[in-house]
């Protein structure tokens, strides 16, 4: 990856809809080579997807809040799951955004996207603690995203 990549990069990260001679324009770089480039970038994975980021308030989910997550791990071993099987059920869920593993006194890190307080009661209590394997969880609301 060289400079080339990562202005078009930028300009993608920015807009993904644009087009090639519009990313042309706005980098200097010839339209072949910026499709070229583009095109390499996600035979090489760079690019893994193109995606759009919705304003939460307009659809109707306004609450953001993150769900920290501790795994019991002798209860997922008894059940034939990992650690990752949970990971994977989470992220399935409509109103979670994310999901991750991470390090610490916490396992996994959830964010959700609800649309007021009830609805994030129902998934922290009726799906998130139900789930085989969650020994605990944390609820931290968002006040503010930048």
């Amino acid at each position: 990856m060289d400079e080339k990549d990562e202005r078009i990069l930028d300009i993608l990260k920015e807009n993904s809809k644009l087009s090639t001679q519009q990313i042309s324009k706005k980098t200097s770089i010839p339209i072949t080579t910026v499709h070229h480039r583009t095109k390499k970038l996600e035979k090489e994975g760079i690019i893994k997807k193109y995606t759009v980021v919705l304003d939460s308030k307009k659809i109707g989910k306004p609450l953001s809040a993150y769900i920290l997550i501790r795994v019991d791990y002798k209860l997922l071993k008894q059940i034939k799951k990992t650690h990752q099987d949970l990971v994977v059920k989470l992220a399935s869920h409509p109103e979670v955004s994310e999901a991750a593993t991470i390090t610490g006194a916490t396992d996994i890190i959830v964010k959700v996207r609800v649309k007021d307080m009830d609805e994030l009661n129902n998934v922290t209590e009726k799906y998130v603690r139900n789930l085989e394997g969650v020994d605990r969880t944390q609820t931290l609301v968002v006040l503010s995203e930048a």
